[in-house]
C-alpha cells in the first residue's frame, strides 16, 4: 500500500475569470528527483468525444474479466506523462488484455505536459459523465500524481489513486517483451475495421472467450480464415476485442501487430486504433486463460549476472523519454545493445519500461516499485537461484543434471545453445511460457563458466 499526503483538498475555485479546477498532488518522481507537488497537465483535449470513448475503453478493460468473468475485477488505469504526451494504461482483471491510450501532442491543448506516473480509479460517476460527452462538449483535463479529473459544463468528478495490483506489475513487464517481438501485419481503413469488429461474438458468462479465430490480410482488408496460413493473424478470444467498438465511430484507421505464426499455434496480438491526435492499443494474450503476468518472457534477461548492475546504470540515464533510443543509450552507458535491452527488461519488472508498437520504441514510466522485488515476483527465477546456491547443477557436456535425488531433472543443450528439460513444466509448455527453473539454473552456471574462462 502506498501512503499519500495532500497539502490541500482538491477544489473548484470560482473567480471573475471563470471556474478553475485545482487538483492537489502528493508528490511524484520527475527528472529533478522527488517533487512535492508536480503538475502533469492542465488544459483541453482537442477531440473530447474521441478521448472520452477511448478512456472509457481503457476503463472497461480494467473493469472486465474475460476469463472466469463472474469474478470481480480491478478498475484503476495507470497514467504516465512523458513530456509531450499522456499515456493511460490498464489490464483486465484476468490480466489477459492490456489496453493503452496514447494522447499525442496534437491531441492536447494546454500547458506543457510534465513527467510522472500515477494510477487512478475511474469509477461509475466519471464513466457516466464521459459517456454523455458530445462532439461539442468541452473536456478540461488536469492530471497529477494523485488522480485524474475530467470537467464538463455539467459538473466535476475527482478520482483518487488506488493501489496497483501486483499482477499488473508482472503484466507490464511481460507485455513490453512480447510487443517488442511483434511486426505490423495489417493496416486497414476504419470502415473495414469496424465491419470486422461488428462480426465478432459477444462475450458471455459461459464463453470465457476461449474461441480462436484467424484473419488474413487481403490488400486493405481483413478476411476470416478457417485455419492459419502464410501471413495469417491470430485473433485469440475475439470476444475480448468488442470493447473497441465504442471508439470506431471516431477512428481514422486500424493496424494489427503480431509475431509470425509457427506451426499453426495461437499467438498474442495487438490491435491499434488511430484516433484524432490519439492511439488506442489493445493487446490480447494468446489464450484467454493465460494472463500476461505468467508468460515468463523476462526470465532469460533476469537470469544474467550483469542485468541488475546494468539496470542501475541504465536507470540513471532515463529521463521520462517518450521514445528510448537503444543505440544512443548503449553509447551513453558504454554497454552492448544486448545488455542494454536486458537491463531494460530488468527495469520493466518494476514497471519502468513500456513498448510503443506504432513507434517501435521503448518508453519510460515510473511506478512505485523497485527492481529489487523482481525475484520475489518470479518464483522460477527464485527457484533457479536456490538450485545454483545449493550446488544442485552438475554439467556434463551437453547434459546437465539439475536437482537432487528423485527430484533431479536433465537439461539438454543442443548445438545452437537451445535447452530443453525433462520436467513437467517443460513438457506442458515447451518453452512457450518462458524457461523452467532447471533451464534457468543451467544457463546461470554455464554463463558463469564462460565468464571464468574469458
Amino acid at each position: 500500500m502506498q501512503t499519500y499526503t495532500y497539502l490541500h483538498a482538491s477544489a473548484v475555485h470560482e473567480s471573475s475569470a471563470g471556474r478553475a479546477l485545482a487538483l492537489e498532488t502528493s508528490g511524484g518522481n520527475t527528472p529533478a528527483g522527488e517533487v512535492t507537488n508536480p503538475r502533469f497537465f492542465n488544459g483541453f483535449l482537442t477531440a473530447p468525444a474521441a478521448a472520452a470513448a477511448a478512456l472509457l475503453a481503457v476503463a472497461d478493460v480494467a473493469a472486465a474479466r474475460y476469463y472466469r468473468p463472474q469474478l470481480s475485477a480491478w478498475l484503476d488505469p495507470v497514467v504516465t506523462a512523458n513530456g509531450d504526451r499522456l499515456r493511460m494504461e490498464s489490464f483486465s482483471g484476468c490480466c489477459g488484455v492490456y489496453a493503452r491510450l496514447d494522447v499525442l501532442p496534437p491531441g492536447l491543448d494546454g500547458d506543457d505536459v510534465g513527467h510522472g506516473t500515477t494510477n487512478v480509479d475511474v469509477n461509475m460517476p466519471l464513466r457516466r459523465a464521459l459517456a454523455k460527452l458530445g462532439g461539442l462538449d468541452p473536456l478540461h483535463l488536469t492530471v497529477g500524481p494523485d488522480g485524474i479529473e475530467a470537467t464538463t459544463f455539467d459538473g466535476r468528478f475527482v478520482e483518487k489513486k488506488v493501489p496497483l495490483p501486483d499482477r499488473w506489475l508482472r503484466g507490464f513487464a511481460e507485455a513490453q517483451v512480447l510487443a517488442a517481438g511483434f511486426t505490423l501485419r495489417a493496416e486497414v481503413p476504419a470502415a473495414q475495421a469496424a465491419a470486422v469488429l461488428r462480426s465478432l461474438p459477444q462475450p458471455t458468462a459461459q464463453s470465457n472467450a476461449r474461441t480462436t479465430k484467424w484473419l488474413v490480410p487481403a490488400g486493405r482488408a481483413l478476411r476470416p480464415a478457417s485455419r492459419p496460413g502464410p501471413g495469417a493473424v491470430c485473433l485469440p478470444g475475439p470476444e475480448r476485442l468488442v470493447v473497441l467498438q465504442q471508439v470506431m465511430r471516431h477512428a481514422t484507421g486500424l493496424r494489427v501487430y503480431a509475431p509470425d505464426v509457427a506451426d499453426g499455434a495461437a499467438t498474442a496480438a495487438a490491435w491499434e486504433v488511430e484516433l484524432p491526435g490519439m492511439r488506442l492499443t489493445l493487446m490480447l494474450s494468446q489464450d484467454a486463460s493465460r494472463g500476461f503476468s505468467g508468460e515468463g518472457g523476462v526470465l532469460d534477461a533476469l537470469a544474467t549476472e550483469s542485468a541488475a548492475q546494468d539496470a542501475d546504470q541504465v536507470a540513471e540515464l532515463l529521463a521520462w523519454q517518450p521514445k528510448i533510443d537503444v543505440a544512443d543509450l548503449s553509447r551513453q552507458a558504454g554497454l552492448p545493445a544486448e545488455r542494454v535491452r536486458a537491463a531494460m527488461t530488468m527495469l520493466g519488472t518494476s514497471g519502468q519500461i513500456g513498448y510503443d508498437l506504432a513507434e517501435q520504441a521503448y518508453f519510460h514510466r515510473h511506478l512505485p516499485y523497485s527492481t529489487g522485488a523482481a525475484e520475489a515476483r518470479n518464483p522460477r527465477l527464485r527457484g533457479a537461484r536456490k538450485l545454483v546456491a545449493e550446488g544442485a547443477v552438475q554439467i556434463d557436456g551437453a547434459l546437465t543434471r539439475v536437482g537432487k535425488d528423485e527430484n533431479a531433472h536433465l537439461v539438454r543443450t543442443d548445438d545452437t545453445g537451445q535447452m530443453s528439460c525433462t520436467c513437467f513444466w517443460w513438457a506442458k509448455y515447451r518453452g512457450g511460457r518462458g524457461p523452467c527453473k532447471h533451464v534457468l539454473a543451467t544457463r546461470m552456471v554455464r554463463d558463469t563458466m564462460k565468464e571464468s574462462v574469458q
